[in-house]
């Protein structure tokens, strides 16, 4: 339809794309809650938001001794699959979107059940998560998260290749200090045990995902009374969550616009991969999200293009869709995150305003791409008559429709028509304008 034209990026009526790379995308981030909800609020009904400060250490000074940390009690585990049914039935392709499989990090086992009629490739890879903390140097008291992989005594070759890929990807990230972006996870070190397990110890800025705030929510919309019915007080919570959800989109773009700058692709990024300081609507003002789990990251500075085991799927795919030459292979590459960017929007514009129960991730992702074969607007059409998605079919109608013609743009079956993650940014719908 005429809508996957016009929203090319090239159109910068629709998408302002930056004229220049800024440092920080994380200023264009919501500012504050809309104005009606503020005592004072500042120009333009927004609030100047304070930047956060940084510790200093950068790659260069990751400590790799584990006597510089404490290790405390388990929090979980968990493993990681490949999808990929939907691969072969689009032009130019679907990501190999990396889910994660945990009790707390957002699939039932109602929906593992149900995807494993898909074209499902499971890993052996299962990590751990530990709490604890730096007992020395400067940053003594820190608190910490541990991630650890396998060890080669297990067998766990690709485990090791993850992880490696993980620690380099984040110490190039971190490089230089005045660069940092405060919408990735911070690495603080890493150290191998005697069993060869790696462990990564990254700062403890949140333990939530986006995942378990989308699940809180729809689960306390089937608790609310069947007669409770204050128009007043639902509209006002229903901006709170307006708000915390479009927040929390747009912290996540600003951490994969980082990225993409910095010539490295996300490729799992979802629901579970977005890692919150809270859950609570009301405390959005100082909701920090922060993109994690950069296993599967890939470079694409062209130097690099086509180098790494866990690329190979990528570029296979890259040239299945016409991709040849250097250029187009990255501009894949990065249109394959988009695609993965334009999921997690769809997912946290539709769970987090339907009951538990009403609407899954993977129900959203076949009603999108098997039945409306990526019609955005044919999908709106079919949910406007089902009252139970209303609100999340009013959330995305903000700003005339904004959030659709979005999905629309970050999920073109054709990955040349896609735009930029700078450019999906600065949308009238992740920067809060429509609110």
């Amino acid at each position: 339809m005429g809508g996957f034209s016009c929203l090319s990026p090239r159109n910068t009526s629709q998408f302002q794309v930056c004229a220049q790379w800024r440092r920080a995308p994380s200023v264009t981030m919501l500012k504050a809650l809309p104005a009606r909800f503020l005592s004072s609020p500042g120009p333009g009904g927004w609030r100047q938001r304070t930047r956060r400060r940084f510790p200093q250490p950068v790659s260069a000074a990751l400590m790799t001794d584990p006597a510089y940390f404490e290790v405390g009690r388990l929090l979980g585990s968990y493993g990681f699959m490949n999808i990929t049914s939907y691969s072969s039935s689009q032009s130019g392709g679907l990501p190999n979107v990396a889910g994660i499989q945990d009790l707390s990090l957002g699939y039932s086992q109602e929906e593992i059940d149900r995807l494993r009629v898909q074209n499902v490739g499971e890993g052996e890879v299962k990590i751990r998560l530990y709490e604890g903390r730096v007992v020395q140097g400067p940053l003594k008291g820190t608190e910490t998260v541990f991630k650890v992989y396998p060890g080669a005594i297990a067998g766990a070759s690709e485990a090791n290749l993850m992880a490696l890929n993980e620690l380099r990807t984040h110490a190039f990230l971190q490089k230089d200090a005045r660069d940092i972006c405060e919408n990735i996870q911070f690495l603080l070190g890493a150290f191998e045990t005697a069993t060869g397990e790696q462990w990564l110890a990254f700062r403890d800025d949140g333990r939530y995902s986006a995942a378990d705030y989308a699940k809180i929510t729809s689960e306390m919309l089937l608790k609310e009374r069947p007669n409770y019915w204050n128009p007043y007080d639902r509209a006002y919570k229903m901006e709170f969550r307006r708000y915390f959800v479009l927040k929390l989109l747009n912290g996540a773009m600003c951490g994969l616009a980082h990225m993409h700058n910095h010539d490295r692709l996300h490729q799992s990024i979802g629901p579970s991969s977005v890692v919150l300081n809270t859950v609570a609507e009301k405390n959005g003002y100082y909701l920090l999200p922060q993109l994690r789990d950069l296993a599967f990251s890939v470079d694409v500075g062209y130097s690099s293009l086509g180098v790494g085991t866990l690329s190979d799927s990528l570029w296979r795919r890259a040239s299945a869709a016409g991709a040849s030459t250097p250029f187009e292979k990255r501009a894949f590459g990065v249109a394959d995150d988009i695609y993965g960017a334009g999921l997690l929007v769809a997912y946290m514009s539709f769970i987090p305003f339907c009951k538990a129960g009403i609407m899954d991730g993977i129900s959203l992702q076949r009603l999108l791409e098997n039945t409306f074969r990526l019609d955005i607007y044919a999908a709106r059409e079919y949910c406007l008559e089902d009252d139970q998605l209303l609100e999340a079919v009013l959330f995305l109608d903000l700003g005339d429709r904004a959030g659709w013609e979005l999905l629309q743009a970050m999920l073109n079956p054709d990955y040349r028509k896609r735009p930029t993650a700078e450019a999906v940014l600065n949308h009238r719908f992740i920067t809060g304008a429509v609110l």
